[in-house]
């Protein structure tokens, strides 16, 4: 059979290495004639359309078609094809010019253009005329980037990509396709000649899992109606505002007698009722990118841009957080850009070269995750993850964003022994590409998305994680406290007849408590892999154990900070959470629990409504101790107040032992009423206290203050004091 006279790149053509594909196919002049270049390799008939529809010729066995003509057809190219039994109408793919401008590609390098899931990815559009989907993908090592999908039986062969130079950028439209297929991309490296099968980075959608192809994703279809909760949450005032978190997994929330994943619009429709009612401000989703491992939670993300097919469409997760705005609730998202798994289908290796890591182990390797750590140092990545933050705030109107594991990305000896990491140029052991990366996307979101937050999940004494980078700091909103919370868990852990001697362990908070603005988080880490749940690291009885949660959920409710709590904490799960199984919503059946969740009820609204409870959280002024020398009682009290003069006076005997009369100083005259008593029948307790009635103040300083009153404490319990 005849051979075109460009053998060599009609052989690389046929081989899948060819570089250049629009030096070969498409339409060409040749000499006095055009030549149209057709490469089916599995058509067993072409036509063109000039003024009617001509034959063109098969030159070479492995379908490689040649037309000749005297002058071009009309453009854009028209093609019919016989293939695998049906009859295909379309363009020809190679006549079409770049979609991607070169100012995008250029600011792409730079790592500045915020909006790259608008330029890469898969993005039906209408081009020169023609309907069809643009697909982009960063390959810079790549001899050959092809796009393959269930249009072409996944054969590199049919749809090779056109290199954009130095970019590293490749770019094909592929007339007549619309949203809906698989795809993904297939690239030949240009050093050794691997061949990698590649999911795409920028993908919107994808299949349900084990399968990891993307999903075409068109435009968005949802009519947002969120318009009030976004303006009122551009002027808010954050700093001072409550903010009480709900963290949840959302497809173990409830769970399904069948093992199915339920859909965005579902949880929805059942777990906003309930936030609502609980008082809570905010939700906290666990990832909700896609990623191929249950267990992992998602945050071994492999696809950034797509929302996991677990829980449906992007448009799905949209209608969740509008009804969730609607509602008054916030919704935060946790986000990943610490690292990523070494799935042969995803970000690893990506072109066949450590492109998105980096190649040397000592940066780029996460020992403890078996993951890798994405090269910050590198402006094409450092914008992916720039981008990436972008789009979830932009397209999801999500209102902040929870960064996991910020502790790993500011050291590179992070989990390291001597002689395993690679210092900075300084010599010094912290990151620098991180730190740039993390002030970044920052002023990026504090700039682009007025009133979204960003929190850290940083678990070192890191300065100014959560002051501004024009002051020196981090830039982010707020950071998790993680010492309080191993404190706090410890202690409640003793048994209280030793509790006297780890008093400080409650106390010594205070003095780092307004360094930063803080979370206090009892999150999804502290009731996994054996860490029991919250319930179970009460110890005592069964009475004693639920005592001590109501505590420490008044505790953590009174303490100067914002709140978080992983879903099942608000009601005393009885065991470990299991990311196979729905939480045990049977346990409301039983007095204890509903006490549990009934206490959390009224403290998630007392400090949502009480201005003295959330007002200063992060000032020293919001706080004072009333006596927190008590090591030998093990009782704390402590006022909390607003800048508005608001007070609320707190008390926690922290041991079973009931104390009677015990006096308690106070910052002012008058009567006093006992607000919350967490030992209240209402919340299964034994019902001890001070009856609800008015306490009048004596003249009787006690310890520094200019008044006192007597009081009975419950044992194992909180009150809570309001001036009548």
């Amino acid at each position: 059979m005849k051979k075109s006279p460009t053998d060599p790149l009609l052989q690389a053509a046929l081989e899948a290495r060819l570089h250049d594909p629009f030096g070969l196919l498409g339409l060409h002049r040749a000499g006095a004639h055009w030549e149209l270049r057709v490469l089916l390799p599995r058509a067993s008939r072409v036509e063109l359309f000039t003024d009617r529809w001509e034959s063109v010729p098969r030159v070479h066995a492995q379908g490689f078609f040649l037309w000749k003509g005297e002058s071009p057809p009309p453009r854009p190219c028209r093609l019919r094809y016989e293939q695998d039994g049906r009859s295909v109408e379309t363009w020809d793919a190679y006549q079409f010019s770049p979609v991607l401008s070169d100012h995008d590609l250029y600011l792409f390098n730079e790592g500045r253009l915020l909006q790259n899931y608008r330029m890469l990815g898969a993005h039906p559009m209408r081009h020169e005329g023609v309907q069809g989907v643009c697909f982009a993908v960063w390959a810079p090592n790549a001899e050959r980037v092809s796009v393959v999908g269930d249009f072409n039986r996944w054969d590199g062969r049919q749809h090779p990509m056109r290199s954009r130079g130095s970019s590293g950028v490749w770019e094909l439209f592929v007339p007549g396709l619309r949203e809906g297929p698989l795809y993904k991309f297939e690239i030949r490296n240009r050093h050794h000649g691997g061949i990698m099968v590649k999911t795409d980075p920028f993908g919107f959608a994808f299949e349900m899992r084990p399968g990891t192809a993307a999903r075409i994703c068109g435009q968005s279809r949802h009519a947002w109606q969120d318009g009030a909760w976004m303006e009122g949450r551009a002027r808010a005032d954050w700093l001072h505002a409550p903010m009480n978190v709900y963290e949840v997994h959302l497809g173990s929330w409830k769970g399904s007698a069948d093992g199915r994943f339920p859909n965005f619009r579902d949880i929805v429709r059942d777990l906003l009722p309930y936030v609502k009612d609980l008082g809570y401000t905010h939700l906290e989703l666990l990832p909700v990118s896609e990623h191929p491992l249950d267990e992992s939670w998602g945050y071994q993300t492999t696809g950034y841009f797509g929302v996991t097919s677990r829980y449906g469409t992007p448009d799905d997760f949209r209608h969740f957080v509008d009804q969730c705005h609607q509602a008054g609730v916030g919704v935060i998202l946790d986000w990943v850009p610490g690292h990523f798994p070494r799935d042969d289908f995803a970000l690893a290796r990506f072109d066949g070269s450590a492109l998105y890591e980096h190649e040397d182990p000592r940066l780029g390797e996460h020992q403890d995750w078996g993951t890798y750590i994405f090269n910050y140092g590198r402006s094409e990545v450092r914008g992916f993850l720039l981008g990436n933050a972008h789009y979830w705030l932009s397209e999801f109107h999500l209102d902040g964003l929870r960064v996991d594991a910020v502790a790993s990305m500011l050291y590179l000896d992070y989990s390291r022994k001597a002689g395993e990491w690679l210092p900075n140029r300084y010599g010094g052991r912290e990151n620098l590409d991180a730190l740039t990366f993390l002030r970044d996307v920052n002023v990026m979101v504090h700039e682009q998305f007025p009133g979204a937050l960003t929190v850290a999940e940083e678990s070192t004494a890191w300065p100014m994680v959560s002051r501004p980078v024009y002051l020196g700091g981090l830039g982010f909103s707020m950071k998790w406290n993680m010492g309080w919370m191993n404190d706090t868990l410890r202690y409640f852990s003793h048994d209280p007849i030793y509790r006297r001697h780890h008093h400080s362990d409650l106390t010594f908070g205070q003095l780092y408590a307004y360094s930063e603005n803080f979370v206090l988080p009892f999150s999804h880490d502290e009731v996994v892999h054996g860490k029991k749940s919250l319930l179970d690291k009460m110890p005592g009885d069964t009475w004693q154990r639920f005592a001590n949660l109501r505590l420490l959920l008044c505790y953590q409710m009174t303490c100067p900070g914002k709140k978080l709590n992983f879903m099942g904490n608000e009601f005393g799960h009885g065991t470990e959470w299991q990311v196979k199984a729905g939480l045990d919503w049977g346990l409301l059946a039983i007095h204890w629990h509903q006490g549990v969740q009934r206490l959390s009820r009224d403290l998630n609204r007392l400090y949502r409504d009480r201005t003295a409870l959330h007002d200063q959280d992060f000032e020293s002024a919001g706080f004072f101790w009333l006596d927190c020398d008590d090591a030998d009682q093990s009782v704390l009290s402590f006022v909390r107040q607003a800048r508005d003069g608001s007070r609320l006076a707190v008390v926690l005997n922290l041991t079973p032992v009931p104390r009677l009369g015990y006096r308690l100083g106070l910052p002012s005259a008058g009567a006093w009423r006992e607000r919350l008593n967490t030992d209240s029948t209402h919340y299964a307790g034994g019902d001890l206290g001070n009856g609800g009635l008015p306490l009048q103040s004596e003249p009787q300083p006690w310890k520094g203050q200019p008044c006192s009153i007597s009081l009975t404490l419950p044992p194992l319990a909180g009150l809570i004091l309001e001036p009548c």
